[in-house]
């Protein structure tokens, strides 16, 4: 971060010791929490509106999508279509993707 950032403010990281809490303490704060993750209700990518208040976005593991336990601390959940053989992104660039999205630049 202290030599490749090129955001206008600080980087904004954590570091915790129960990201369930973490989420809980975010959401009650104010947050939104949005996760990038395959779901019956989620919204596409090309559809999501940018941020307009503090957004914490959950990303999970790239063979199995983020943990049950933590998919009930979502306000929302987005999806990345994909067209051919794959069944999910890189989780850098599925991340990179969303946060361009929300920061209103897609």
């Amino acid at each position: 971060m202290a030599r490749g950032n090129t955001l206008r403010r600080p980087g904004c990281v954590h570091r915790v010791g129960s990201p369930l809490r973490w989420l809980a303490d975010e959401r009650a704060a104010g947050s939104r929490i949005l996760g990038v993750e395959l779901a019956d209700e989620a919204v596409r990518l090309g559809d999501l509106p940018a941020a307009r208040g503090r957004t914490v976005v959950v990303l999970g593991h790239e063979a199995t999508g983020i943990p049950p336990e933590a998919l009930d601390c979502l306000d929302a959940a987005v999806e990345i279509p994909m067209v051919g053989h794959g069944h999910s992104l890189n989780v850098a660039v599925a991340g990179s993707l969303v946060l361009y999205k929300l920061a209103g630049l897609l």
